[in-house]
């Protein structure tokens, strides 16, 4: 390969010379040549550049020196630079908060008030401490025979603990509340030794104790368990208990979730109402929720259902349940209108204490069932008509078996007669059970004008048809609630409006037909006010019942007129 390029080489130098010579002869012969010896360069051979080639065309000119002179002139000034610095906004000072407080009041009708919560903790892993209120009134409702003060004592205590891999807390705590059956019928002329027979009074009280426990990586994700003495003064008594734990684990990009549940109530009163054998009964229900959710862009579904097997010593007899447990939301535009929907049910435990939570004059003479509630199918709209302004509206059907309903007790006296207990003069109420399905429509409506002032309210319509019942006995078509608050630097000032329209009952005596009462709608209107001194002290005043209007909640229960009290409260760190 080398031999062939060096004579390709020589050939190419040969014809270059024979055409510059002009020859007369342009044939040029052709002979081979054999080379023996391969080619071997040397650097000698390589052709170089010249690097620094001259240059002889151009004659470069020397530089020539030029002299600069400036006539410099005196100028007198007395500006003196200051200092550059970055500008800064204005701000207000920062307000101090502090995580305990103790409030001290009293007002009219003998009333005190007093409240106090503290917490501390001994790292930044736990936290500890409690709350205490005592609300008292001395009574004083205008053309009530009996004595109506009440008292109203709670104290809850807590414990909470954050570990690696779980947190816990702890409950604890003790209520007490001492109210009178009050209520006398207008049907009724009482005289003298019947009233002094009324043993009026009653006090509840309850013990309990709970906690709850979250873990964070782990199949079983949450536990509650919570259990409670409730007790009244006619030595009727109810123990109850509640467990639960939820199991969730994930199956593909969707999340499973199981909740399992025991509860048990037992609860004994020493008679019925017309003492002809004491009352007992004993529940034990054992439930298991399963639930699937499923999230797909701006849909989120939940499909799932509830199962109960509920036993039981009552005549009801011990039954499973098994509920739907379906909702579905959907974000139309985003957070600013969303749509959501439902088929729902539960079975209701009814007891002693929830009743008397509710309607603290009723007789210690109940007849305790569960509420199967059936389904609970309802639609709604919720979002924001821009950024002040919040709302919801809702519409559902429901079907219930056995809704408990208050109805007044049968008066044992017409008057002259005298009574064994207090609450057999038509001052108390029992608990009926009805099925009764339910048309229910609600809305919400917020509007925040600005960080000062801010207005909402709420309204809730049913219509109920009954099975057996000729009237949802106390319950109100329509109930609704209007808020508004003015914050202004140390100023704070709030007032509530609630509404109520009319509520049926039925009142009857053992030797008289039965008669239909209607009580009225009512309006509740309160007026709040606080200001703040500094940050550790500040003085409230709240106005209740400005209408001073003895509108009746409950059948025969007035409510006292107008409400002022006033006090102070305290704010600190421990």
């Amino acid at each position: 390969m080398m031999q062939k390029h060096f004579i390709l080489y020589i050939f190419l130098l040969l014809s270059g010379v024979i055409f510059s010579q002009k020859k007369k002869k342009n044939k040029i012969d052709t002979e081979e040549i054999t080379v023996v010896k391969s080619f071997s360069p040397t650097v000698a051979d390589a052709f170089k550049i010249n690097i620094n080639p001259e240059i002889d065309s151009v004659d470069i000119s020397t530089k020539k020196d030029i002299q600069y002179s400036i006539n410099s002139v005196p100028v007198a000034s007395t500006f003196t630079p200051a200092k550059g610095r970055a500008k800064t906004l204005k701000r207000a000072p920062k307000e101090r908060f502090y995580n305990n407080y103790a409030s001290l009041g009293y007002g009219n009708f003998t009333t005190p008030i007093v409240e106090i919560f503290a917490h501390s903790n001994t790292s930044n892993y736990n936290d500890f401490g409690g709350f205490i209120k005592y609300h008292a009134s001395g009574g004083g409702i205008d053309d009530v025979k009996l004595d109506d003060n009440f008292s109203n004592l709670n104290v809850d205590l807590f414990y909470k603990q954050t570990d690696r891999y779980f947190k816990w807390q702890g409950d604890a705590g003790y209520k007490r509340l001492a109210v009178n059956w009050y209520g006398l019928s207008d049907e009724i002329n009482f005289n003298n030794n019947t009233l002094k027979s009324i043993k009026e009074s009653q006090t509840y009280s309850e013990l309990y104790i709970g906690g709850e426990i979250e873990f964070f990586d782990a199949l079983v994700h949450n536990g509650k368990v919570k259990i409670n003495r409730f007790a009244d003064k006619a030595n009727s008594n109810e123990n109850y208990g509640f467990l639960s734990g939820i199991v969730d684990f994930p199956i593909r990009e969707e999340m499973m979730y199981t909740e399992m549940t025991l509860e048990f109530l037992n609860t004994t009163f020493d008679s019925n109402y017309f003492k002809t054998n004491d009352l007992k009964s004993t529940f034990f229900n054992i439930g298991f929720h399963p639930s699937f959710e499923l999230l797909r862009d701006d849909l989120t579904l939940n499909l799932g259902a509830k199962l109960y097997y509920s036993i039981t010593d009552t005549n009801d007899g011990s039954k499973f349940y098994i509920y739907p447990n379906v909702t579905a939301s959907y974000k139309i535009t985003g957070e600013a209108l969303i749509a959501y929907a439902g088929v729902i049910g539960d079975l209701q435990q009814n007891s002693y204490k929830s009743f008397a939570s509710e309607n603290p004059f009723v007789s210690p003479t109940l007849n305790i069932q569960r509420t199967n509630q059936q389904f609970n199918a309802y639609a709604g709209i919720k979002g924001l008509l821009n950024s002040h302004i919040r709302f919801n509206f809702k519409a559902a059907y429901l079907n219930e078996a056995d809704k408990p309903l208050y109805q007044l007790n049968t008066s044992k006296t017409n008057g002259n007669t005298l009574v064994e207990e207090g609450y057999e003069a038509g001052n108390s109420f029992d608990v009926i059970y009805d099925d009764v399905n339910t048309i229910h429509v609600s809305g919400e409506l917020i509007v925040d004008f600005n960080k000062a002032i801010k207005f909402g309210g709420n309204f809730e319509f049913n219509t109920y048809n009954l099975d057996t019942q000729s009237e949802a006995w106390n319950l109100p078509m329509v109930k609704a609630t209007l808020l508004a608050n003015y914050t202004h630097k140390k100023w704070y000032a709030g007032a509530e409006l609630f509404f109520a329209s009319e509520r049926k009952d039925i009142f009857s005596t053992t030797t008289s037909s039965p008669v239909l009462i209607t009580n009225k709608a009512y309006f509740d209107v309160n007026l709040n006010g606080l200001y703040n001194i500094n940050d550790k002290f500040s003085v409230f005043v709240n106005f209740n019942n400005i209408l001073s209007d003895n509108y009746q909640e409950y059948t025969y229960f007035k409510v006292q007129g107008l409400q002022f009290f006033g006090g102070v409260k305290y704010k600190f760190d421990l």
